[in-house]
């Protein structure tokens, strides 16, 4: 019985390690995630791209905000006079934050007179959100303390003549569900596209239908349109089958155009399919295109800024989650779903989901041959 058993160990120890794609999969993929991930995984909320509203500019204004990036909390992106285009900037998710000091803010300060600053948030991030105003709330503390210590009085932990005003937009309660609830549905489109798709052409290699088509007069982009229409179309309905239940049970509405979802939705899904059909075509069974799949879909999800802040990964990672589909999307459905923003503000992210929909397409499409090696 031992020797058998010994056979058969070495034996699949023999097949595990004889395809080059299985030791990648097994060696290179844990060590290379590990590596990557650990760099690019945090739960610290740093670094918030914060605009400061300061129409007094001075001294004592400066103070405030030096006491707001003292620490790696806030990084000041913007700095304007007035509150023209404080809105474009939050509908675009390029500012998580804008602070806003008043007119006379140094001269009422002088006079005694109690000053209210105000806090304006990117809600559709709650959890980021709820931290960003403690972070805040801190700061004025510290900013009070130290009014109160130059006046020769006792500093306070609350009391103090500046007074913080917060408010969060598109998401007033900082309720989770407007943020995790439409980024599920974006997890769930591409690991129906990527996981199924990446073995819609490996399995007629495997059960011998691929020579069928080999012989057919069929052009290699009219078999990729073939093999991606019908999961496009699984995928819209998945879609709008989730969008459904996110009305009816977390009571989650469409702010923006649905005519521009369900574009950005096309574009998102076609380059998944993309993605999934160069698997597809590259592997040789359906073992090795669904852990090719895995091995795309976890990094996937997790550098997409779903889980964890993009702007807190190190900048190598940043610039590698550009070519994240998912990246892209996220900014898309949340910017029509919660915050209800339209075409003028979108079309970046839009217009590089486009090309990286087009580039796997393409990827697809050459790589497919229509000979037996």
């Amino acid at each position: 019985m031992i020797l058998r058993i010994r056979q058969i160990f070495f034996k699949e120890f023999l097949q595990m390690f004889r395809d080059v794609r299985m030791r990648l999969v097994v060696l290179a993929m844990p060590l290379v995630q590990m590596t990557v991930l650990a760099f690019a995984l945090t739960t610290d909320v740093k670094n918030i791209a914060t605009v400061v509203v300061d129409p007094d500019n001075t001294p004592q204004s400066r103070l405030l905000v030096a006491e707001f990036t003292g620490g790696t909390y806030f990084a000041v992106t913007h700095r304007l006079a007035t509150d023209k285009g404080v809105r474009r900037l939050l509908d675009a998710g390029r500012a998580r934050a804008v602070l806003r000091i008043p007119q006379h803010f140094a001269a009422n300060l002088r006079a005694g007179r109690p000053v209210a600053v105000q806090l304006l948030v990117d809600g559709t991030l709650s959890n980021d959100a709820a931290i960003t105003l403690n972070y805040a709330s801190r700061a004025v503390a510290s900013f009070n303390r130290r009014l109160t210590a130059e006046k020769g009085g006792r500093a306070s932990l609350s009391d103090g003549p500046l007074d913080l005003r917060i408010r969060a937009w598109y998401n007033p309660n900082l309720e989770s569900k407007y943020y995790y609830v439409p980024g599920l549905i974006a997890v769930m489109l591409i690991l129906i596209g990527l996981v199924l798709t990446s073995m819609a052409i490996v399995r007629e290699k495997e059960i011998g239908t691929i020579e069928q088509v080999m012989v057919t007069p069929i052009r290699r982009l009219e078999f990729i349109l073939g093999k991606t229409l019908p999961f496009l179309i699984t995928g819209m309905v998945t879609m709008t089958m989730m969008f459904i239940i996110a009305r009816l049970i977390f009571g989650i509405s469409i702010e923006g155009s649905l005519f521009l979802l369900y574009l950005s939705a096309t574009i998102y899904i076609l380059g998944n399919l993309g993605l999934a059909l160069l698997v597809s075509v590259t592997a040789h069974t359906q073992q090795q295109a669904l852990l090719t799949a895995f091995f795309i879909l976890v990094p996937a999800i997790l550098l997409s800024g779903f889980i964890f802040p993009i702007r807190n990964m190190p900048e190598v990672i940043q610039w590698l989650t550009v070519l994240n589909p998912m990246r892209w999307f996220l900014q898309v459905l949340h910017g029509i779903v919660v915050k209800g923003v339209g075409i003028r503000t979108l079309w970046p992210s839009m217009g590089i989901q486009t090309m990286l929909a087009a580039a796997f397409l393409t990827l697809a499409v050459t790589r497919f041959k229509k000979t037996l090696n």
